[in-house]
């Protein structure tokens, strides 16, 4: 049995392609599919079966366009009520792929048809080589319970079930039994996934602390607070993953649009999206324009910045971070883009229209402008509560990228703002929200607060005062 893993660090997303005598079944892809085919063709091995752990909701599938151009089927848990034409699989189902065997588990608790997915090299085997989890069980954590709500599940309801699952099904695997699951650390499917990208189930067993011996009503309080922000795009994905995404073989690159085509588009309410790195962008840019940079979680932060039914025009530096820009945006399911600006921002300053600017600031200088007492400073810390609680600059006020336009009224009327994350891509993403709500007196800390405390400079720890 041939398996490999595909792991898309911007969406923290694992996929998998499962192979055996000239079949082969793909795991959780991602929306452009071209890798599985390539890897196939490599393998000579044909896609049978396109198989779901769930309707994922922080990224769109590519299960429509593989079936499409495959013939193969497409699976998922019997609940999902999946509209694109599919498989349903119940505990103990089977798929054969060569002599292998996929097993299927029903494991419900991040999502009512969630399952996972056992696999044998061959179908007598007694026991599993390995198991991919989907977003059941993380390396070092498991799904969050609470992306259902819609559905009239409680978060609380949804982890009584993740608890069943994890402790009747897949904690009595052997120890040996290898773990692949959907997603690593950066996720916002769980709260504490490690880096690592697979594990075992004995370690997993030791080391994940929500797999100690606990019982469940304590399983379930622990796994129900402190849980992040859902991002607004997260149920527009399992709409989308629930009917099949339109193939991207079918969705054409943007039109390149001329400086003042740009300001008309903006001005019919088009989002300029920047995807230059902070300095770039701080150095001169379209007013109003978000900066989501592409080196960064770009397709996360985009899908949970960027309203799903907004028309996107976009900033690069050249056609190909253009192209590779509107990949990743299909990723997560923003596919109305309505062109790019033709020769980047220099043809935006030749056509001598308005550039803004932000100061980079490093933590040396805001260190000085704390110590001399610089009249009006404040600083505003952008990185998640967890983040900010181990430890922050002092004063620093909290208030999450991912909740600041709803929280615009708290932040106060500095003069500077300082605004600072871990390493200077949130802050500079937060910097250009704050200007397109009338913000300019804004700086961009450069390094974050890992140069903060790389520098010496004192922290203080401890949640945000409410």
């Amino acid at each position: 049995m041939d398996f490999k893993q595909f792991y898309l660090g911007c969406l923290a997303q694992a996929s998998y392609l499962v192979s055996d005598g000239g079949e082969a079944a793909v795991v959780d892809p991602r929306r452009d599919v071209e890798e599985y085919l390539q890897e196939a063709a490599r393998l000579g091995a044909r896609i049978k079966y396109v198989i779901e752990t769930h309707l994922h909701a922080d990224f769109v599938s590519g299960h429509r366009e593989l079936a499409e151009r495959t013939g193969a089927e497409i699976v998922f848990g019997a609940k999902a009520a999946a509209g694109v034409p599919h498989r349903p699989v119940s505990d103990g189902d089977e798929l054969r792929i060569g002599a292998a065997a996929l097993r299927i588990l029903e494991t419900p608790g991040h999502t009512p048809e969630s399952i996972s997915v056992l696999a044998f090299e061959k179908a007598s085997d007694a026991q599993p080589k390995l198991v991919l989890t989907g977003d059941t069980l993380f390396i070092g954590d498991v799904g969050r319970p609470d992306l259902v709500g819609k559905q009239g599940l409680s978060a609380e309801t949804m982890a009584a079930a993740l608890y069943d699952s994890l402790h009747q099904k897949l904690l009595r695997l052997p120890d040996a039994v290898l773990v692949y699951p959907a997603h690593g650390a950066g996720s916002l499917c769980g709260k504490n996934l490690s880096k690592e990208t697979s594990s075992t189930i004995g370690e997993q067993r030791r080391s994940n602390y929500a797999l100690q011996p606990m019982s469940k009503d304590a399983f379930v309080r622990m796994l129900t607070s402190d849980l992040p922000e859902v991002p607004q795009y997260f149920p527009t994905d399992v709409e989308i993953n629930r009917r099949g995404a339109a193939p991207l073989a079918e969705r054409k690159m943007p039109a390149p649009l001329a400086p003042r085509e740009l300001a008309a588009r903006q001005q019919q309410g088009a989002i300029v999206l920047d995807v230059r790195d902070a300095a770039s962008y701080g150095a001169g840019h379209v007013p109003g324009s978000l900066n989501v940079a592409l080196q960064g979680q770009f397709a996360s932060w985009a899908g949970t910045l960027i309203p799903s039914d907004t028309s996107v025009v976009i900033v690069a530096e050249e056609p190909a971070r253009v192209r590779e820009a509107a990949t990743r945006l299909a990723r997560v399911g923003i596919d109305s883009l309505g062109g790019y600006l033709d020769g980047g921002i220099a043809t935006w300053d030749a056509a001598a229209l308005e550039l803004r600017s932000v100061p980079q600031v490093s933590v040396q200088e805001l260190r000085a402008w704390r110590e001399e007492g610089r009249p009006g400073l404040a600083v505003l810390d952008v990185r998640r509560p967890g983040e900010y609680e181990g430890g922050h600059v002092p004063g620093a006020l909290s208030i999450p990228l991912d909740r600041l336009e709803r929280e615009l009224p708290r932040i106060p009327k500095a003069s500077p703002l300082a605004v600072i994350c871990a390493g200077g891509y949130r802050s500079s993403a937060a910097v250009s929200l704050l200007e397109r709500h009338g913000l300019v007196d804004v700086v961009n800390v450069t390094g974050g607060t890992s140069a903060w405390v790389a520098a010496g400079y004192p922290t203080s720890a401890g949640p945000a005062a409410s």
